[in-house]
């Protein structure tokens, strides 16, 4: 990382996360990533995008629909758990540590880390994860990750 990258990454604003990996920039898609309850120790997987696309309307005498991409509410977010939620009002944002555990470059790459792990955890399974829910949507593998995700397979 050169000087003038390692400037720009500081001056990065991540809001309230904590943890961020070397390779998250302006230009990530999402990230998966663990809340961590201080207190009870309890924590929560999950996933968000960064960036969000809204389709507005044809300009006057054309067809197709404009598409515009705006940054999401990432840096304040804090989950879709409501139990967690509960629980950030009660106690304090304080007392949560806010963990940045993968940067994703696409929405099958999201869902499919955020799957991964949560499985791996048995989030569902364990008290100490407040995830109640795994709803994933994935389709076969896009070509851009399949030979990512191949060499990790030969290694297991």
């Amino acid at each position: 990382m050169s000087k003038e990258e390692k400037e720009v990454s500081e001056e990065f604003d991540t809001g309230h996360w904590s943890v961020v990996p070397d390779d998250f920039t302006n230009d990530t898609f999402g990230f998966v990533y663990v809340i961590t309850n201080t207190v009870s120790g309890r924590k929560y997987i999950g996933c968000k995008q960064c960036k969000k696309r809204v389709k507005l309307k044809p300009l006057k005498g054309m067809k197709r629909k404009r598409i515009k991409i705006y940054d999401s509410d990432w840096r304040k977010y804090t989950g879709s758990s409501t139990d967690l939620n509960n629980d950030i009002e009660e106690l304090g944002k304080d007392k949560f540590h806010f963990e940045i555990l993968n940067s994703c470059d696409g929405k099958w790459e999201l869902a499919y880390t955020e799957g991964k792990l949560q499985f791996e955890k048995d989030a569902l399974l364990s008290d100490v994860y407040y995830n109640g829910i795994i709803n994933l949507r994935i389709s076969t593998v896009p070509k851009l990750y399949r030979e990512k995700y191949a060499k990790s397979q030969t290694k297991a």
